[in-house]
């Protein structure tokens, strides 16, 4: 057996789409799992729409998620001679011809069939003309006589037919010269060796005309596996409008890459009722014969419960250093604090994204508390003066901010006030954090230090009027 060779061919007119992200991974995790070549493509034909800036944003989205290409990124519009020699070949076969139909006969040909009730197709006018006048024109694929059907084993959706008579004569060549989708996806695809063909089903309508195409240039036809959308929470296609598409916005918005990797692959795959998949799980446990046939349904609550899961089980070193451009964003310098791997372990079990996670390690940065006004009018009275004062004691002889001595001191409190311990801890994580939600009340004393906790808690006597 050929080894297989699959590819991802987006075209560069914006960022990379949480539907192209799937169509790239599941092309990924078959090529790494049969030990084929996953090919990288930039489809850039359309040359008034490609930019680099989208070529960066595919490229940036791709190493974000790990999904590194075997060949590539190959690029369309440095392949236009071997397009135009493949034009050429069809028209002195006889299977393309030049059509020189203006857009406004057209418009009248389409307009008349559908009054009559007729599919609005190119009805063949300049298939049988012999002059070539130099004037504007395109270039047709001539659709051969007495083919009745197309038909095609999906690998995802099972044998998939299509009329002939339901096809009219595709455009090969624009009249500026360029090529068509269906026309360079075809010959690359070929000539790029590409043995399955994965991509969205919203091309299933292309595949019978490429199939022609494959067969009039005496390629080999691939075997073609098409993916179901992916839906809005409303069941229609999504797009902005239920939310981020763009997969290096949920990079912005503190996801990890391994979460949005889990994610989008359930969308559409599963395996039994296992929900969480590492990168190296889904390269042996995955498979087309488990990608269901009906379309996923974009879940952002069930994203953020992944990448909730993956921060709270993650390495603390690596989400450090993840954390750090977080922290920057908000002109907080990660180096002027307590150590960065230390807040990260007392904020793990709280935070669902790294934004989150920056917010509530802000805390740690104050070089002068700032307080919230409910807490601080509720929390730091006349009546808590005393106690900060005797915790202030108590911690300035602790030696250690161990946990065990820390209880100590705090059973010694509680002793001696008869308080309970949230009447003692709440006062102190106001006059240590500026609010009343934080890590446990030892994690902030270990993560902040003896030096900093009593400062701290001197400023909070200072507000107490």
């Amino acid at each position: 057996m050929s080894k297989l060779r699959v590819r991802f061919a987006p075209s560069p007119t914006g960022y990379l789409h949480i539907g192209g992200a799937r169509t790239a991974l599941f092309n990924y995790l078959l090529a790494k799992q049969q030990d084929g070549v996953f090919v990288l493509r930039i489809e850039d034909t359309d040359v008034a729409r490609s930019t680099q800036e989208s070529v960066d944003a595919i490229l940036d989205a791709m190493e974000w998620l790990g999904l590194s290409c075997d060949e590539g990124p190959i690029y369309q519009s440095d392949r236009f001679d071997i397009y135009q020699q493949k034009v050429q070949q069809l028209l002195d076969e006889g299977k393309a011809y030049r059509c020189y139909c203006s857009a406004d006969e057209l418009n009248a040909k389409r307009e008349l069939a559908m009054k009559e009730g007729r599919k609005p197709k190119y009805d063949g006018t300049c298939r049988g003309r012999t002059d070539h006048p130099d004037l504007p024109h395109v270039v047709r694929f001539k659709l051969q006589d007495g083919r009745d059907e197309i038909t095609f084993d999906d690998q995802i959706k099972g044998t998939i037919s299509f009329r002939q008579e339901e096809l009219d004569d595709l455009i090969i060549q624009r009249t500026d010269g360029t090529p068509t989708y269906n026309f360079v996806v075809v010959i690359d695809d070929a000539e790029m060796n590409i043995s399955l063909v994965i991509r969205g089903d919203d091309h299933i309508n292309n595949t019978p005309r490429q199939i022609l195409l494959y067969e009039a240039l005496g390629y080999p036809v691939p075997q073609f596996a098409h993916v179901p959308m992916i839906l809005g929470a409303d069941k229609k296609r999504l797009s902005k409008r239920h939310g981020a598409t763009s997969v290096m916005a949920y990079q912005e918005m503190g996801y990890l890459p391994e979460a949005m990797v889990n994610y989008l692959v359930r969308l559409g795959w599963s395996l039994g009722d296992e929900e969480i998949f590492s990168m190296n799980d889904l390269i042996d446990k995955f498979a087309l014969g488990n990608v269901g046939r009906s379309a996923g349904v974009f879940n952002p609550e069930k994203l953020l419960w992944l990448n909730s899961h993956y921060i709270k089980t993650g390495d603390p070193q690596r989400l450090a250093k993840l954390l750090q451009p977080f922290l920057e964003h908000k002109g907080i310098e990660p180096t002027k604090g307590p150590d960065l791997v230390a807040i990260v372990k007392s904020l793990q079990e709280r935070s669902a994204t790294l934004v989150e996670m920056a917010d509530d390690a802000e805390f740690y940065f104050y070089e002068q508390v700032a307080y919230d006004e409910k807490a601080q009018t509720k929390f730091l009275k006349a009546e808590q003066k005393e106690l900060l004062c005797l915790l202030y004691e108590q911690l300035s002889n602790c030696e250690n901010f161990t946990e065990p001595q820390l209880e100590h001191v705090f059973n010694a409190i509680m002793d001696k006030t008869e308080l309970k311990f949230g009447k003692i801890a709440q006062p102190l994580r106001v006059a240590l954090t500026g609010g009343t939600a934080s890590p446990g009340i030892y994690e902030v004393l270990q993560v902040l230090g003896k030096e900093t906790s009593l400062k701290r808690i001197a400023q909070a006597l200072e507000n107490i009027v």
